[in-house]
């Protein structure tokens, strides 16, 4: 839901059919998303999370496109790196933690994933497996199943370009355009699939081009730039529902940390780069972008931020108190089960 602001600098104005309150809203979960990622990042130094895949630098293709989704109907589909996606569609910042840390109340996986592979059954969001662009073969059934069954919903995956170059991905597209299926196929181009950077993986630019080999269309957006996302997944989405097909959708975004919290990227990226994806973030430059349009100034701001620190610190706290799973419980959903 939007923030409440201690004053509402420019109540009337928005961009497009964004309002002044879902603006803020977008910026309010890209915000709440980084401070969430930075603290596991910290808790992974303090050896108290084992294991993060950051997000960092994809805040606002994620939450971009999540704002163009009808969230709680349409099936999202995250890889491992969508943190920010999750939290744009709706998870708290408790649900976060208690999969960072593990623990039995996780709606993600009872404590039983590694961190960062998050599902919630209430916001449609699907778990999926470690192995690559496993679930683009399964946004394609949930899309199959939608048109089957008449519903109004898309189903979405979202992959890294790296995984653009797995069967699962040319299969998928295959399948959802040859039978017109409602799915969206998010691509985030971060340029390095781990440490294999993208000249080394494909002779082409863009990924989005490989779109037309499966007759649909392909659309690159700037990553950065959480309004172009929206109005981009927007218009895929509008497609799909109307019978027209999926869309391949590319964010060009950038990897602002290692991998992970077990991969050191100084051994393969040159950090000037690093550098000057930094000078790129897209969270102070869509608060910029706010303040100059009036939805924003800095005393809200400067709230929202420590509503924020006091909802990762609660989130902390929560789900380090909360108890881990029941070694009894440690086979379930693993073998066959006879009744």
């Amino acid at each position: 839901m939007a923030i409440s602001l201690r004053r509402q600098p420019g109540a009337n104005v928005g961009i497009g059919d964004l309002d002044a309150g879902a603006l803020t809203d977008m910026y309010r979960r890209m915000a709440l998303s980084r401070a969430l990622d930075l603290r596991a990042w910290t808790l992974s130094r303090q050896g108290r999370a084992h294991f993060v895949i950051t997000s960092r630098g994809h805040e606002a293709a994620e939450v971009g496109s999540a704002c163009a989704l009808a969230r709680g109907r349409d099936w999202f589909l995250p890889y491992y790196r969508s943190l920010a996606l999750v939290v744009g569609v709706g998870m708290t910042a408790r649900e976060v933690m208690l999969s960072i840390f593990a623990r039995a109340p996780d709606p993600s996986s009872g404590g039983r994933q590694l961190a960062m592979h998050f599902s919630h059954p209430d916001w449609r969001i699907i778990g999926g497996s470690s192995v690559v662009s496993t679930q683009i073969p399964h946004a394609v059934g949930l899309a199959l199943s939608a048109k089957l069954s008449g519903e109004d919903v898309v189903a979405v995956a979202y992959f890294g370009e790296g995984g653009s170059s797995k069967g699962d991905f040319h299969e998928g597209l295959n399948f959802a355009a040859v039978h017109r299926l409602p799915a969206i196929f998010f691509c985030e181009n971060n340029g390095y699939a781990i440490s294999v950077p993208q000249r080394k993986q494909m002779a082409i630019q863009d990924v989005a081009t490989r779109a037309a080999a499966y007759g649909m269309p392909g659309v690159v957006v700037d990553g950065n730039d959480p309004i172009a996302v929206y109005e981009a997944t927007k218009a895929a989405r509008a497609r799909a529902v109307a019978g027209e097909g999926p869309t391949l959708i590319e964010a060009k975004v950038a990897r602002f940390t290692a991998h992970s919290s077990d991969d050191d990227d100084r051994l393969y990226r040159p950090r000037e780069e690093v550098e000057a994806a930094l000078a790129r973030d897209p969270i102070p430059a869509f608060k910029r972008r706010l303040i100059a349009l009036g939805v924003l100034d800095e005393a809200s701001d400067k709230e929202l931020q420590d509503r924020i620190a006091a909802e990762v610190d609660d989130a902390v706290e929560y789900a380090d108190a909360a108890p881990d799973p029941a070694a009894s419980d440690l086979l379930t959903h693993i073998f066959a089960e006879t009744t």
